[in-house]
C-alpha cells in the first residue's frame, strides 16, 4: 500500500468515526444551558442563579412577587426538548415555556407551557399543557392515574417535549402525559424556550440537563 492509499484509508476511517459519533449524539440533542452561566439566555437575574450545574429560579427566603421567566435568546420551531426539573416549597408552581414570545415592556410571556405543580391532593398538573397569558387556560391535562405512577415528589423529574407542526407531545419520566394538536392556525409555531418560577410563597424551581434537538 502506498503512502497515498494509506492516507486515504485513514481519512475515510476518521470521517466514518465522526459520522457515527454525530449520529450517536443526535437523539440527545445539544445542550442549551452550559451548567455554569446564563450565556444564550435573558431574564431578571434577581430571581435566577446557577447552582450545582442547574438553573435555580426563585428563593426559599421570601415570597415571589410576580411570575419570572428566563428565556433563550433565540427561537425554536419544531424540536424535541429534554430536561430535568424539581420543585421545592409548599405551594410551589413553575413551568417550561415553548413556542413563546416576550410581551413587550412586561415581565410576562405568551405561549405554551408545560406546567409543574400540585394544585391539590387529587389535582397534579406536572406535564399538563397550559396557554400562558394568551388563552389563559389548560389546553390538555394528564390522566391522574398516569401521573400517580410517573411523578417523583421532591425529586428530579425528566421531561421530553416534542413539537412538530401543530402537534405537541409531552412525556414525564417516560410516561406520555399530553398528545395535543393545535386547531388554531393563527397560533405561532415558533418562539423562545423559557424557565418559569410562579408568583406565590417562597419556592424554588430547579432545571438542569437542558437539551434540544431541532427537527428538520
Amino acid at each position: 500500500m502506498t503512502l497515498r492509499h494509506l492516507a486515504l484509508v485513514v481519512f475515510a476511517v476518521a470521517v466514518f468515526s465522526f459520522d457515527i459519533a454525530a449520529l450517536a449524539d443526535e437523539p440527545a440533542g445539544r445542550a442549551i444551558f452550559d451548567g455554569e452561566s446564563f450565556a444564550g439566555w435573558e431574564g431578571n437575574l434577581d430571581w435566577f442563579r446557577v447552582e450545582d450545574k442547574a438553573v435555580v429560579a426563585g428563593t426559599m427566603k421570601k415570597p415571589i412577587p410576580r411570575n419570572e421567566f428566563l428565556c433563550t435568546e433565540r427561537e425554536y420551531g419544531d424540536f424535541e426538548l429534554t430536561l430535568k426539573a424539581k420543585l421545592l416549597g409548599d405551594g410551589a408552581n413553575a413551568g417550561i415555556q415553548f413556542r413563546t414570545k416576550r410581551i413587550p415592556n412586561h415581565h410576562e410571556v405568551s405561549g405554551y407551557q408545560c406546567d409543574m405543580g400540585v394544585v391539590s391532593k387529587n389535582h397534579n398538573i406536572w406535564g399538563a399543557l397550559y396557554d400562558e397569558s394568551r388563552r389563559r387556560r389548560f389546553l390538555a391535562e394528564p390522566d391522574q392515574a398516569v401521573l400517580a405512577k410517573a411523578f417523583r415528589p421532591n425529586d428530579w423529574n425528566e421531561f421530553r417535549i416534542r413539537c412538530e407542526g401543530p402537534r405537541i407531545q409531552i412525556w414525564l419520566n417516560g410516561q406520555q402525559t399530553i398528545d395535543y394538536t393545535e386547531s388554531d392556525a393563527d397560533i405561532a409555531r415558533s418562539g423562545v424556550i423559557a424557565l418559569q418560577i410562579h408568583s406565590g410563597p417562597p419556592s424554588e424551581a430547579w432545571y438542569k440537563d437542558v437539551r434540544i434537538r431541532e427537527l428538520k
